[in-house]
């Protein structure tokens, strides 16, 4: 088996997380496959990966070279490709991570597009909350809300997301106007889990900036949830504006304090390494980058 073809069951060995997986997959045995990485590690001096009994855990020195494996590789296939005569094309498997209230509402629907252009590729979408190690799951590209950026990756900003204030016309009703921020503090407020815990909230008008607590009895750690409990009338809170923009349009809900801006977050794309891309990761990088922006509820980046 020469490196080439063994640097090819390491990447599969990482990416399917166990060596019957990567085994099933080439239709050979494991000890076939693990005799493969026994051999890598051994003619490059290192351990690349920890085995268990129950899973495959990749060493530092083998996310290090697992990133610059599957850019060899595709390199490779390109190269190949190009010596045969034929025209890079934007094909092969796409993995991209995002938050899942902003990959079901909006990231599902654009990887269905993308697909429609590029019948070649093929995407898995991965809907995760948590901050994944690109790298270790294997990801092209993350997109990722927020200031926390992974160390060792490059990051495109793209957007701004704003945040709003918001409540269901039943609520308001119900429960009473709110004119002004100092309003807040008698209303219950409903909080996305995975923000902090701190019950204080800051706006901002003009040279002016206001801090206000809040209390509430109730958090949840899904954004769609929280974006159905405004709906249901249970409470009134903060959402990103991508979250909220079409049920206030539809008057669903009512945005609050309009007058009055929010902290808001930017919008990133994520990936390893502008270096040795595959042409369906540029190409898939581009294609959000130009699409993201367009969001309703979102704001273009300078």
């Amino acid at each position: 088996m020469d490196i080439i073809e063994r640097m090819r069951v390491f990447s599969r060995v990482v990416e399917l997380g166990s060596f019957s997986a990567a085994a099933r997959e080439s239709r050979v045995s494991q000890p076939t496959v693990s005799k493969s990485i026994a051999s890598l590690e051994k003619q490059l001096g290192v351990r690349l990966l920890d085995r268990s009994t129950s899973r495959v855990v990749i060493t530092g020195e083998g996310k290090r070279f697992y990133e610059r494996t599957r850019y060899i590789l595709e390199e490779y296939v390109d190269a190949v490709a190009e010596a045969r005569g034929q025209s890079l094309r934007v094909s092969g498997k796409l993995r991209i991570s995002a938050p899942v209230g902003f990959g079901e509402l909006w990231l599902n629907r654009l990887c269905v597009d993308f697909l429609r252009l590029y019948p070649e590729a093929e995407v898995e979408l991965l809907l995760t909350d948590r901050y994944i190690d690109l790298i270790e799951e294997g990801a092209d590209i993350a997109v990722r809300l927020g200031d926390y950026l992974p160390p060792n990756v490059v990051a495109r900003k793209i957007a701004t997301s704003p945040r709003v204030l918001v409540a269901s016309p039943a609520y308001l009703s119900r429960e009473g106007s709110i004119e002004r921020p100092s309003d807040l503090t008698s209303h219950r407020y409903l909080r996305f889990a995975g923000l902090s815990a701190d019950p204080v909230i800051f706006l901002s008008r003009d040279a002016q900036a206001v801090s206000v607590v809040v209390a509430g009895n109730y958090s949840v750690n899904n954004s769609l949830a929280l974006r159905q409990c405004f709906v249901d009338g249970i409470g009134v809170g903060s959402a990103p504006a991508w979250l909220v923009g079409d049920l206030v349009d539809s008057g669903q809900l009512v945005q609050l304090l309009s007058d009055w801006d929010m902290p808001s977050q930017d919008v990133h794309l994520v990936y390893v390494s502008r270096r040795l891309q595959p042409e369906r990761v540029k190409t898939c990088i581009s294609f959000l980058s130009e699409h993201i922006k367009r969001i309703h509820g979102l704001q273009i980046s300078d």
